[in-house]
């Protein structure tokens, strides 16, 4: 990665005369010697490989709770502070099976 001696931005590359170069947004353009170190960019790219993720996995613990919806007995929890500091923190459930999601009726 270079820099501009001017502004210190990132030089990146560009095309002036058909040559590439790197150059600032300040005007500052490389010279020959540093556009040849310069890192190249690739315009197309073949192929794109992507993860296929079977099941959506959580980070939050499973808990004995009954669903409402469907009676499921697990389910996610955590638990949120959504009034003033003073106040206890909400505790909420996502269904492990439906994925509707309650809170607890304390």
């Amino acid at each position: 990665m270079q820099f501009c001696p001017k502004c210190g931005s990132i030089l990146r590359p560009k095309v002036v005369r058909d040559k590439k170069v790197m150059a600032c947004t300040c005007g500052y353009v490389a010279d020959k010697s540093a556009a040849s170190n310069a890192v190249t960019f690739k315009k197309n790219v073949d192929e794109v490989k992507f993860d296929v993720i079977e099941k959506e996995e959580s980070a939050y613990p499973i808990a004995e709770a009954e669903c409402p919806k469907c009676k499921n007995k697990e389910a996610y929890s955590w638990t949120q502070q959504m009034r003033a500091g003073d106040e206890p923190e909400t505790h909420f459930f996502k269904c492990t099976k439906c994925q509707h999601t309650w809170r607890d009726g304390r």
